[in-house]
């Protein structure tokens, strides 16, 4: 599944980071790696981006960027 799937209120783990050269990179550097537990808290209306919930702080991403990153749902 990817992350720009997800529903708000949800929480997952990162499988894995795709995307090409300085788009990965940047998704890592913002601690976007796998194995990081990310809880999804809302997304932007009509399609904007995406708040997230990782490693103590909040980080927004765009929805398409988050179709970057497989994750697997928690079902806690």
């Amino acid at each position: 599944m990817k992350l720009g799937d997800m529903k708000a209120g949800r929480e997952c783990i990162i499988t894995s980071v795709g995307g090409e050269g300085a788009l990965r990179r940047r998704l890592l550097d913002m601690g976007l790696t796998p194995h990081t537990r990310v809880r999804v808290n809302k997304f932007a209306p009509m399609g904007g981006p995406m708040d997230l919930s990782l490693r103590g702080y909040e980080l927004t991403l765009r929805v398409d960027e988050g179709n970057n990153i497989e994750v697997e749902p928690v079902n806690d």
